[in-house]
């Protein structure tokens, strides 16, 4: 009877695996994706490729669909994609770092799409010095790059956080927040500083452009979802580099797309241009990996880390910047190498300038 039962047992385990592997086998391959966006002038184009059929043209061609969601708050976006809705997001290396990757969930940098070169600003009411910002309260998305960015202001002129209150405010908020009485400074980012320079009590005291290359702007996505689909990240490539290269294009059609997309993040075309003039956009992807491959991105995320775990934003308990790895293209890794969850890849852009996607 033992023996009989055993046997049974052996049957059911083999029945069962079997069962397993065959379902293992029949698992049909993920095709629908899901994408995540929000107003930015250098992320504008995702909602005018979603749109125009851009976005269906190549994921068609890679036999997938996308969906492309646009996001009022941008923070509500990286959060999403860090709980598992998404599987990819727009957001800044800095936001990579500090909210998908710092909390567990291994992330792609598929398109470093251009950097901020004015676009984000400190701006004070009837003050024209930043060093007017001292005593003051200062609204802004705290930990954001705007946190980061007056952080660098006031290194510029040797004061330090010490000498300012944050106060929390979400990018939904910041122009009304503005135009009430008690809020005299705030840094934000375009269309948000367009908007509010528009008040005459509002003057730039400091911008991105006096950090080239600090803030940079991204596609990323689940590595593991990469990994497992990497027609996924192709299409995403191709979406990009034919929206962008319309977007600059010096033709009726790119004056058209650029107006579309000024409209769509509450502009003029003037405005819009006037957006992108303060953005090193990388349209062709060679000058996308010409920035990736440099020696700037290292030292940048170096800064980056620094500032992160400065304010405890790198995980409870985080002993050091380097309890993060972040991975550069070439391999080496800042930090944890056995703790990655910050990739930047150049795969997906060289098959975009090899015209190989």
């Amino acid at each position: 009877m033992q023996t009989f039962s055993k046997l049974l047992s052996i049957t059911a385990l083999t029945a069962s695996l079997a069962f397993g592997m065959a379902t293992v086998a029949m698992a049909a391959p993920k095709t629908d994706f899901k994408v995540a966006w929000s107003i930015y002038v250098g992320w504008m184009p995702w909602g005018y490729a979603a749109d125009h059929g851009i976005v269906k043209k190549w994921a068609d061609k890679y036999g997938i669909t996308i969906e492309v969601t646009q996001f009022n708050d941008y923070v509500e976006s990286m959060n999403q994609y860090t709980a598992g809705a998404f599987d990819a997001v727009t957001l800044t290396n800095m936001d990579g770092l500090s909210i998908p990757a710092a909390g567990g969930v291994d992330t792609t940098a598929v398109i470093v799409g251009d950097f901020s070169n004015g676009n984000d600003a400190v701006l004070l009411k009837d003050k024209d010095n930043l060093a007017d910002v001292k005593g003051q309260n200062v609204n802004l998305v705290e930990f954001s790059v705007s946190h980061y960015l007056l952080a660098r202001a006031l290194e510029s002129i040797q004061s330090s956080e010490q000498d300012v209150k944050v106060v929390n405010t979400s990018d939904a908020d910041m122009v009304a927040a503005y135009e009430t009485a008690d809020v005299t400074a705030v840094v934000t980012w375009n269309p948000l500083v367009e908007t509010i320079l528009k008040n005459s009590t509002a003057k730039k005291v400091f911008d991105s452009s006096q950090i080239p290359g600090e803030i940079i702007d991204l596609m990323v996505a689940n590595s593991g979802v990469l990994k497992d689909n990497p027609d996924f990240g192709k299409a995403l490539a191709g979406i990009w580099y034919e929206t962008a290269d319309l977007m600059t294009a010096d033709s009726a059609e790119g004056k058209a797309a650029r107006e579309a997309m000024g409209s769509a993040s509450g502009t003029d075309l003037k405005g819009f241009e006037a957006q992108m003039a303060a953005t090193k956009l990388f349209a062709k992807p060679a000058d996308a990996l010409a920035f990736t491959s440099s020696p700037s991105l290292p030292k940048t995320m170096d800064l980056v880390r620094s500032f992160l775990f400065e304010k405890g934003l790198l995980g409870n308990g985080a002993a050091s910047a380097d309890v993060i790895g972040i991975e550069m293209p070439d391999g080496k890794v800042l930090g944890d190498s056995a703790n990655v969850k910050l990739r930047f890849t150049e795969t997906y852009m060289k098959a975009a300038a090899d015209g190989s996607l």
